[in-house]
């Protein structure tokens, strides 16, 4: 098959060929550099789809629909194996390999704003608390203390995380640089005065005075910068021992939950704290929490039925 032939209008170029395109195209482009790797992996899925399906106008609806029967993938995945061919075949009509941009006027899949999993509860929390509070204060535990008072007294995201260098805490201030997602500058972030003692010990504990605050201690990435991956790896054993089924990014949805209830619902104000770019998110949390408050009105509405 890798000889097989892709046909466009004005001329045919191999499965090879277009392998070979995908990679100098990726290459080129301004993004960062996790981007560009997903976007290699991903692209292999629509180049095996045109070995069977000859390059025409129709290919890119075509490969979508494909993708729609698939039952083995999320829609959020299925978006991402989408945005990556088109991108790919954006590229190949603008440097003239195909005459036309065939992805036009084709959309994504929908996907449910909704959560798919929710976030740690107040119970969960104070599981994880009071666990640590009777850990003793030793190198490693103070590397725990500090990862998870960074979620979960700031809600940071797990690449904001393993971004933070020790050059960003300003302790005066009570303050952190952090790189945001899809940012290129760092912003200023206020720390919340357990995360600057957690942040404290930790660096004391481990004698860290520059570089990242976080580095891997696994045998073939020792000392290099943590990463996400890393931090998941580290935060789901702590979870999994104190038998909590949640994600690491469930301490965000926690976060951004307290505060939403604890500023009654002004997204605007919540907002300078999760640092959502459009309120559109904020939302989302803010329904959830007013459907969960409204069940038992739901519930008494059925009073006295039951089978």
């Amino acid at each position: 098959m890798k000889s097989e032939l892709i046909a466009t209008e004005t001329r045919q170029i191999t499965i090879d060929d277009a392998q070979a395109q995908a990679r100098r195209i990726f290459d080129l482009l301004d993004v960062r550099e996790l981007t560009r790797a997903d976007y290699k992996m991903r692209i292999n899925l629509f180049i095996d789809y045109l070995q069977t399906h000859p390059l025409n106008r129709n290919s890119f609806l075509d490969f979508k629909r494909e993708l729609a029967d698939r039952l083995d993938l999320s829609v959020s995945t299925k978006n991402k194996y989408l945005t990556t061919a088109r991108v790919f075949l954006k590229e190949l009509n603008r440097i003239g390999t195909i005459p036309a941009d065939i992805t036009q006027n084709i959309k994504t899949f929908n996907q449910s704003k909704k959560h798919r999993k929710d976030g740690l509860n107040d119970e969960e929390i104070i599981t994880l608390t009071d666990k640590m509070r009777t850990l003793p204060l030793t190198a490693h535990n103070a590397r725990i203390k500090a990862i998870l008072s960074l979620l979960t007294f700031q809600g940071l995201r797990q690449i904001e995380i393993v971004r933070l260098d020790i050059k960003d805490l300003d302790f005066v201030n009570a303050t952190a640089f952090i790189q945001g997602k899809g940012q290129d500058d760092k912003e200023s972030i206020a720390l919340h005065p357990e995360t600057v003692r957690a942040l404290q010990d930790y660096l004391r504990a481990n004698k860290i005075a520059s570089g990242p605050l976080f580095t891997s201690q696994s045998n073939n990435g020792r000392n290099k910068r943590l990463t996400t991956r890393g931090l998941r790896g580290i935060v789901k054993q702590i979870l999994t021992e104190l038998g909590i089924n949640k994600t690491t990014h469930g301490f965000r949805h926690y976060f951004t939950t307290k505060l939403i209830k604890t500023y009654k619902g002004d997204l605007l104000e919540v907002a300078q704290y999760t640092r959502h770019r459009s309120l559109e998110m904020l939302q989302v949390y803010n329904d959830a929490i007013k459907r969960k408050a409204d069940l038992p009105r739901f519930y008494e509405a059925f009073n006295g039925v039951s089978f």
